[in-house]
């Protein structure tokens, strides 16, 4: 009898899980992963503001709940609602809780730990008083698009004059990823728009004249 050492059953094991992964090729990693972890300081007398139910499950609806690990457009390793698990593919070595799948409210309490760096950007740079809509609408945006692309945008701009009725221009231009346009993002610049204008009519304001509406690509800004 052929006696197998352990590193090779093991080297087995391991390729039998990688092979086994699902790559999805239109999720896409959340940008709140791709920057160092938000610290951004709250002002002084800001506490921590949860995003309310509604608005988490627009961010679900976004990102898809997917109970085993997955590889994402990227080929990293990836699980439940669009959480980064390494910026590797799935290769058998995640924790076991990982490797086992995930039910669904434990990806929603995943979801929640994950949305705090966008919460911190979101509540650090918004100078206005915000609906819990249109609070949970740009946090859904930054999750999505990272901290570092909401600071620069102009969309922040018009949020902080107040000038709401250009918000839903200004959501509709982060529509590409990649160099291209990806119809995922422009579904979902329209669930923020719904949601931050929740229970008001959605204004369809004519652009200031010369402003720069162009689409803009998640990853770049460009």
């Amino acid at each position: 009898m052929r006696i197998v050492p352990l590193a090779t059953v093991a080297a087995l094991a391991a390729g039998c899980a990688t092979s086994s992964v699902q790559r999805i090729e239109d999720a896409i990693t959340p940008g709140i992963f791709l920057e160092p972890e938000s610290r951004d300081v709250l002002p002084a007398g800001v506490e921590m503001r949860p995003v309310y139910p509604k608005g988490l499950e627009v961010t679900k609806v976004s990102e898809g709940f997917r109970a085993r690990l997955y590889n994402d457009v990227a080929n990293y390793c990836s699980i439940a609602y669009g959480h980064l698990v390494k910026r590797l593919p799935c290769d058998g070595s995640e924790s076991e809780e990982f490797r086992a799948g995930v039910s669904e409210p434990r990806a929603g309490e995943i979801l929640t730990h994950d949305m705090a760096g966008a919460q911190r950007t979101v509540l650090a740079t918004v100078r206005v008083p915000l609906s819990d809509a249109k609070y949970a609408a740009l946090c859904d945006f930054v999750y999505n698009v990272g901290p570092a692309q909401f600071k620069d945008s102009t969309l922040l701009r018009v949020v902080n004059a107040q000038k709401f009725d250009q918000v839903p221009l200004q959501l509709r231009r982060w529509v590409r990823a990649g160099g291209r346009e990806i119809e995922g993002l422009k579904n979902r610049r329209e669930r923020e728009i719904k949601l931050f204008f929740d229970g008001e009519p959605t204004p369809r304001a004519a652009p200031p004249a010369g402003e720069d509406l162009s689409p803009l690509d998640i990853r770049t800004g460009r």
